[in-house]
């Protein structure tokens, strides 16, 4: 009989400010088309702020799961049987795994607004990828559903 594991599912959302951000790019394309008259301006300013939040909202739209025997990240899944034992990395561990410590091989799902992360070796010995780098806000979750997808594929 085998049991089946809650799914484990994180969407890293870009950060608020960043939608403000989407604002202030609509007023500036408002101001620059301003001389055009009014109602270029409405249309820069709606324009300019639908397509800064077009851009930012499939930036934060990317997605860690756990679900059966599989984690998905982004666009890759790969089966946990061919995972190695997760690293919780903190603030400065994750920072420096993401630049001179990263390995050009490994399979790199960051986002440097996100401060925590986890590094999970790879041990397939076909798979040339030496580790999974995963920015993640709540690391110890996934690697508990890591556990349990390995628990119950074993």
């Amino acid at each position: 009989m085998q049991l089946s594991v809650p799914p484990y599912e994180e969407r890293l959302t870009a950060p608020r400010a960043w939608w403000l951000v989407c604002l202030l790019v609509g007023v500036s394309m408002a101001l620059i088309m301003l001389p055009f008259g009014t109602l270029p301006l409405l249309g820069g300013l709606v324009g300019g702020t639908a397509i800064a939040a077009v851009v930012t909202s499939s930036y934060g739209s990317i997605r860690i799961r756990v679900v059966g025997d599989s984690l998905i990240a982004g666009e890759a899944r790969i089966p946990v049987s061919a995972l190695g034992e997760p690293e919780i990395l903190d603030r400065e561990e994750a920072q420096a795994w993401r630049t001179h410590k990263a390995n050009p091989h490994a399979f790199m799902l960051l986002r440097a607004y996100i401060p925590t992360a986890l590094r999970i070796p790879i041990t397939d010995p076909n798979d040339p990828t030496p580790y999974v780098y995963l920015s993640t806000r709540n690391p110890e979750a996934v690697v508990a559903a890591l556990a349990a997808a390995r628990k119950t594929t074993a």
